[in-house]
């Protein structure tokens, strides 16, 4: 152990060595990063300003977008620089502090999507009940729990992982840091490492899997039971896309991570981490908002206030000077 190197900072993979491709894949990771946090963030402004939206589903909404928002600030604006700059590195602490990060915000991610999910089970199928059992106190409550264990569940993965000796070559197959990339870097024995995300990874995701089935069987069917078809179809088309996302999330990330690390990595694996890393953050504002008329208000609302703002502040600008010569005419 002696003469081997330790690794004190890792190479990044990039999706091409051709320089035209990686200003292309730049200028995409770019506009997907800025799409979604600005739709993201709209969200967020429009669930806080419209008081018609301060319900316990938008309170979930709004935390949801905030997570998205900062989860993909986590990966995609380094993987754009390195694309533009031709650069792939990356150093030991900012690994550190990026796979803390991933791994919290996937949880966190995962544990709101099974918490809007419990939202919309209590709404459906216990109507009468919905304020009482989903009352604020409860909304904070599960919201700090989901965020407080995401902590430790970070910290303890990113520890474990890291009192590892990486000396076997610091190139990362990942367009990010990840851990499942980092154990075939280790030049020791990474089998508890590994039989430590299997069970911890099925442990949450497959609850939360679990959980989000049982609760969609459930309200399918009081769907069903629905006399108004209109109703019906209303309920479908807001719960089918929810449960396209979930799917897309869990598979990808099950594939990824539950994968022994002694697997060769592939351009496939870094497609499946742009599922469950880029596409959730990127589609969650147009599944869950764009497709709801009360989201659709609360925009036109906040954007007539804005317009109406400009205005008056224009008029009162252009009005100014005339308001200064009239005070000097009247001093004279």
């Amino acid at each position: 152990m002696s003469n081997l190197t330790v690794v004190s900072e890792f190479l990044l993979m990039g999706f091409s060595d051709s320089r035209e491709l990686q200003i292309i894949y730049s200028l995409l990771f770019l506009l997907v990063f800025l799409a979604t946090v600005l739709g993201n963030l709209l969200i967020v402004i429009v669930t806080t300003v419209d008081r018609r939206l301060h319900t316990p589903m938008y309170f979930f909404l709004r935390n949801l977008s905030i997570v998205d928002a900062c989860y993909i600030t986590v990966t995609l604006p380094k993987a754009s620089a390195n694309s533009l700059l031709s650069s792939r590195a990356i150093s030991k602490s900012e690994c550190v502090a990026q796979i803390f990060l991933v791994v919290f915000f996937v949880y966190v991610e995962l544990t709101c999507l099974t918490i809007m999910t419990r939202d919309r089970y209590v709404a459906i199928c216990r109507p009468l009940h919905y304020t009482v059992i989903m009352n604020p106190r409860v909304c904070v409550q599960m919201t700090l729990t989901s965020l407080l264990t995401g902590l430790l569940y970070a910290g303890f993965h990113t520890a474990y992982t890291f009192q590892l000796p990486f000396c076997r070559s610091n190139v990362i197959q990942q367009f990010f840091c990840d851990i499942p990339s980092l154990l075939k870097l280790s030049c020791s024995e990474t089998f508890s490492n590994e039989i430590l995300i299997i069970v911890t990874g099925l442990g949450v995701g497959g609850g939360c899997f679990a959980f989000i089935i049982a609760s969609y069987v459930r309200i399918f069917s009081t769907l069903l039971k629905f006399p108004v078809k209109e109703d019906q179809r209303k309920a479908f088309s807001t719960c089918i896309p929810h449960i396209i996302i979930v799917l897309v999330f869990l598979i990808s990330s099950f594939y990824v991570y539950l994968r022994p690390a002694s697997v060769s990595a592939s351009i496939k694996d870094m497609i499946l981490s742009v599922l469950y890393s880029v596409v959730p953050p990127f589609l969650n504002p147009i599944i869950y908002s764009l497709r709801n008329q009360q989201i659709k208000e609360a925009v036109q609302t906040v954007v007539k206030r804005k317009i109406f703002f400009l205005e008056y502040n224009k008029k009162v600008f252009f009005k100014l000077p005339c308001f200064l010569t009239l005070c000097v005419h009247l001093n004279y």
